[in-house]
């Protein structure tokens, strides 16, 4: 039994999402660096914005790597704010 697969599979259904439509491993990636690399509470928020740009059709298609890149690069601006190299 997979926990994570059968409720994302559980979800899709009750939104009507077709579950082939979602990257599991490139969402959490995403959440995983923006929760570490901007803070924890904006991990949800960019999945939820990033979900809502989807949904409007305005999300370019690379939308996963660019918001993953702009996570990266928040932090590495951050440390070298604070000097930690």
């Amino acid at each position: 039994m997979n926990v994570l697969r059968e409720w994302t599979e559980l979800v899709c259904r009750e939104l009507g999402v077709d579950p082939a439509t979602v990257d599991r491993d490139a969402l959490l990636d995403l959440t995983k660096e923006v929760a570490h690399g901007v803070t924890r509470p904006a991990a949800p928020l960019t999945a939820y914005v990033l979900g809502l740009a989807q949904g409007a059709g305005s999300a370019p298609p690379d939308a996963v790597e660019r918001l993953t890149a702009l996570a990266q690069e928040w932090e590495r601006k951050a440390a070298e704010t604070t000097g930690d190299r």
